[in-house]
């Protein structure tokens, strides 16, 4: 989740990284640790690719250090990395596309530490379970992957974090009304993908 609530906190670090200086590196370790797990998670929600996401968000900070002469703090911090972030995001995913070294029919979800990874210990989950909950991972990547990207990112944004319709909007580069129709309508086809695999065909 996005920390919450994001305070002026964010904003002043930023103008402290814009300034350069002394103290420059310093405040840009801080929104680092702030922000980091919100723009990893982002990314493997994205992808999905654990190692990668953890990869792709070093160079989102990496790229928030190198734009920070034209941060302007008229808009929510969070905003601006989050464009960042999807940027990237998308270089990745036209790379893969023109390079598929890596299918993103075959997402990765071996690692224990991928913030999807929430399987019940294995005291108390039959292998029946786990297999389950395996499989539902699989499904909710699968789908997710499968939606075109504006919506995908949409919904992520919507789901995980708690951007505003206007910040997710300013994300997408599009209008708030269009951003609500992206995410009714990857919801649709997220809860007609998804109905077999969870009981009530919400999605939760």
């Amino acid at each position: 989740m996005v920390p919450s609530p994001e305070t002026d906190a964010d904003a002043e670090l930023m103008l402290r990284v814009k300034q350069g200086g002394s103290d420059a590196s310093e405040a840009l370790t801080l929104l680092v640790d702030r922000w980091k797990q919100p723009v990893v998670h982002f990314l493997f929600r994205s992808l999905p690719d654990a190692e990668e996401a953890e990869d792709l968000a070093l160079a989102v900070f990496t790229q928030l250090w190198k734009s920070a002469a034209r941060y302007q703090n008229s808009a929510r911090f969070s905003t601006f990395l989050f464009t960042i972030a999807r940027n990237l995001c998308l270089n990745e995913l036209r790379r893969r596309a023109r390079h598929p070294a890596v299918s993103l029919d075959e997402p990765h979800t071996d690692d224990e530490s991928h913030p999807l990874r929430q399987l019940e210990d294995a005291r108390q989950a039959s292998p029946d379970q786990v297999m389950q909950r395996e499989e539902l991972i699989a499904k909710v990547n699968q789908a997710l992957a499968d939606l075109p990207e504006k919506q995908r990112t949409a919904i992520i944004l919507c789901r995980d974090t708690e951007l505003s319709y206007d910040e997710i909007a300013a994300i997408l580069d599009t209008s708030i009304p269009a951003t609500k129709s992206l995410i009714h309508r990857g919801r649709e086809v997220l809860r007609a993908r998804l109905k077999p695999y969870l009981r009530s065909g919400e999605w939760n």
